[in-house]
């Protein structure tokens, strides 16, 4: 077992996942990485334990944090970043759509959560940053995520509730909640239209939401939050 603390990250192999994979590297954490396809995209050492599995299912919850406690023995971090964002009408939303989102997104939040604060009680410390996403609090005209947002606005709820349900037991919950971030999401998208879908007219980089992941992980008086990393897109209109 070693001194170092440890982060677990869902949906870690690419865009932001990976992104925040590599920043908990740098900053000496020990990371466990699950994703569906983590073993292919990421290369093991002997601070970043690989767990392949679809989130929404609870086996692959239970492996990744045994992982954590066989190999760390702790798990100071969790990132819910595993999600799955569909546009559509909302009259052409299905029940496999619902069934899809519900299952990555919240199911994949719930089995995890649940384990890793199991953990983090034992620990009495620990903190747990979901994404969210931005269109949650301020729907934008022309981006029709209505269901996509059932589960984001979900999980930022989530996020408060057990902000207070865990608060003397000294875990903290907070969310991160982007705009459009340049990640495979919105490779078919157009980037001018991209642009004009905050009010400072850029996309964010994933450094800009690891960075949000970073200091809600350090931020010990903050519980309960919902950060937006999305230009301001959440305040207004524009």
């Amino acid at each position: 077992m070693s001194d170092k603390k440890t982060a677990i990250v869902t949906g870690a192999s690419r865009g932001i996942g990976a992104g925040l994979v590599e920043a908990f590297l740098k900053e000496s954490y020990n990371v466990v990485a699950t994703s569906l396809d983590a073993s292919q995209s990421l290369t093991v050492s002997p601070s970043l334990v690989l767990v392949d599995g679809d989130i929404g299912k609870q086996e692959t919850a239970v492996k990744t944090v045994e992982a954590a406690i066989k190999h760390f023995g702790t798990i100071e971090v969790l990132v819910n970043n595993a999600g799955i964002f569909y546009t559509k009408p909302f009259t052409d939303f299905t029940t496999d759509d619902f069934n899809a989102l519900a299952s990555t997104n919240l199911l994949g939040f719930l089995y995890i959560t649940q384990l890793t604060v199991k953990q983090m009680l034992k620990q009495k410390s620990g903190n747990v940053v979901t994404i969210s996403g931005s269109l949650a609090d301020n729907p934008i005209a022309g981006v029709n995520a209505s269901v996509s947002m059932i589960t984001k606005g979900g999980l930022n709820t989530v996020t408060r509730s057990l902000a207070i349900e865990y608060a003397k037991e000294g875990i903290r919950f907070n969310a991160v909640a982007p705009g459009v971030v340049d990640t495979p999401l919105h490779k078919g998208d157009s980037k001018e239209f991209l642009k004009t879908l905050q009010p400072m007219g850029r996309i964010a980089d994933v450094k800009d939401v690891v960075d949000a992941v970073l200091y809600l992980a350090k931020a010990n008086q903050v519980t309960g939050e919902v950060l937006h990393v999305d230009g301001g897109a959440h305040a207004g209109r524009w």
